[in-house]
């Protein structure tokens, strides 16, 4: 009884401790209005301000759902959503995956420019910086806009970036994160994580790591430093405005991606934008209940549209669903003609309380991060039709991982008859799915939930002034130190002085040679 009573108490004392945590003032800089990127933006805040914090966040969409707990402010950017939708008028997604590597990420660069820059000019951000208003910590997206880091020098704060896609080239140089290009290869590149990587897979990943480094030095970190310097002259350059960062959120797990090394400082929250399922709308719901063959759900994601795909590529979707005897739920933003009695389509879809319905046998999808995760989570086998950025390399992945198989948009193999063959053997063949509820487990077993391990860095690295203490000193060396080329090419120097001077002594010693040779012949 006494020891009943002792846990008891213990329980109460640690669950006061707990909820004794101390509000801190977050600002939130997330004016991309890309929508897999506000997503992970407004979850990511919500869930700070749900754990009692105080948060201000810029951004190009209001918040339907206002938080509870905490406070909720928003710096809104107006016309940021209505620009971002003009620009993709222009653009044909489907389409990107036929430009090489260093043409998308100067396209990537250029697309967020006037964002960037739109951003620091903003009467309303130029107000809340000469408000004198103080803020705990700053959190940013990681995402080719460095002149935004300029913000935690306003307020003399601790920086936390948000990594959308994980550890990444994007973000390992900012805090000294190895890139092992031996084994792990950039999220342009397909590559073999089982078996690694040959040696022309390998130089492969050499030449596009490379390139991209040279880019963001001599390309894009210029482009941001002169919007910098223009928006606001007595800022500190780019380089000093990376020493700020605290803490690195890295979106991803080694449940649905490579192990790789992560410094101190880089923690992985990856998941923490999927929400615990909710009822459907009952036609929905009626929907997939009376499916006794189970359903296939199909979305191509936030960014590109079912619709904008070719005719041709409709139709091969359509005859191949038309053949199937289970029912098909397809996110589709218009009308869609001839459309067979199995189909439904729906311009959104609650995407994460569908996959939570066990009739889903199969989810087609681009690849988007958001998504494989969603379906890790839920345990189901996925078709991926990756078209842009990384969701080539999460196709790729889930292939290896043997939760999934692939087919490129654009590839050239693409054919009704291939689709049909790739859905039936994902809908027979037992070993997707099964592999798929295994990555499931992996994704589950952590010691805490996704957000909770948000809430905990976050207010680790205010409660410890940016916790300094967890930075590696690799982020303050030049690129040729990191990579030891100095002494690489200090001991190559050596090298070739003692190869030269051996060479010297043997055609000295051959000269004598020759010599006393010349001297016992005329003796002779």
């Amino acid at each position: 009884m006494k020891t009943c009573l002792t846990f008891i108490c213990c329980s109460f004392v640690l669950l006061l401790c707990g909820k004794s945590v101390e509000s801190a003032k977050i600002l939130g800089v997330f004016p991309m209005p890309g929508g897999s990127h506000y997503i992970l933006a407004s979850k990511l805040m919500k869930g700070l301000a749900e754990a009692g914090h105080d948060i201000t966040i810029i951004t190009p969409y209001k918040l339907k759902d206002v938080p509870k707990n905490g406070t909720w402010k928003e710096v809104l950017m107006e016309g940021f959503v209505e620009d971002f939708q003009f620009r993709m008028k222009g653009e044909d997604l489907y389409e990107d995956s036929k430009r090489n590597s260093l043409e998308k990420i100067v396209s990537y660069n250029h697309l967020m420019l006037s964002w960037v820059n739109n951003t620091l000019y903003h009467p309303d951000v130029r107000k809340l910086i000469n408000s004198g208003e103080k803020f705990d910590a700053v959190i940013m997206e990681q995402f080719f806009n460095e002149a935004h880091k300029v913000f935690a020098h306003f307020f003399k704060c601790p920086l936390i970036l948000l990594s959308s896609i994980g550890p990444s080239a994007l973000v390992n140089f900012v805090v000294g994160n190895p890139p092992e290009l031996s084994y792990a290869p950039h999220f342009f590149v397909q590559a073999d994580l089982d078996h690694g990587m040959g040696f022309f897979k390998r130089l492969e990943n050499l030449l596009v790591s490379a390139g991209e480094s040279a880019l963001r030095t001599y390309y894009s970190t210029p482009l941001q430093q002169e919007i910098l310097e223009k928006a606001f002259p007595e800022a500190p350059p780019i380089t000093e405005l990376q020493k700020l960062v605290s803490l690195v959120l890295a979106n991803s797990h080694t449940s649905y991606a490579q192990a790789v090394p992560m410094v101190p400082n880089m923690v992985e929250v990856g998941g923490y934008h999927v929400d615990p399922p909710k009822a459907l709308p009952k036609d929905l719901q009626d929907f997939l209940d009376n499916a006794k063959d189970g359903v296939i759900y199909f979305s191509m994601g936030s960014n590109l549209k079912s619709k904008d795909m070719s005719v041709e590529k409709k139709k091969m979707f359509l005859d191949v669903f038309r053949k199937l005897k289970q029912k098909v739920l397809w996110k589709f933003e218009e009308e869609l003609p001839k459309r067979p009695e199995n189909v439904l389509i729906r311009s959104w879809m609650p995407q994460q309380d569908i996959l939570a319905h066990p009739n889903i046998k199969l989810f087609i999808t681009h690849g988007g991060l958001l998504s494989t995760t969603e379906t890790i989570y839920h345990g189901v086998p996925i078709l991926a039709i990756p078209v842009f950025a990384d969701q080539f390399a999460n196709a790729f992945k889930a292939v290896q991982f043997g939760y999934g198989l692939q087919i490129a948009y654009n590839a050239e193999k693409f054919s009704e008859k291939m689709l049909s063959e790739l859905i039936e053997e994902l809908l027979n063949n037992k070993k997707y799915r099964e592999n798929a509820r295994r990555r499931s487990k992996l994704y589950h077993d952590r010691p805490l939930k996704p957000m909770e391990s948000v809430v905990y860095w976050v207010e680790y690295a205010i409660r410890n002034k940016g916790a300094r203490h967890l930075m590696v000193n690799g982020v303050n060396q030049s690129w040729f130190e990191y990579y030891l080329l100095d002494i690489m090419g200090f001991l190559a120097g050596i090298v070739l002085v003692l190869v030269y001077l051996v060479k010297l002594g043997c055609k000295i010693l051959c000269c004598k040679t020759g010599r006393a040779k010349n001297v016992k012949e005329k003796v002779n």
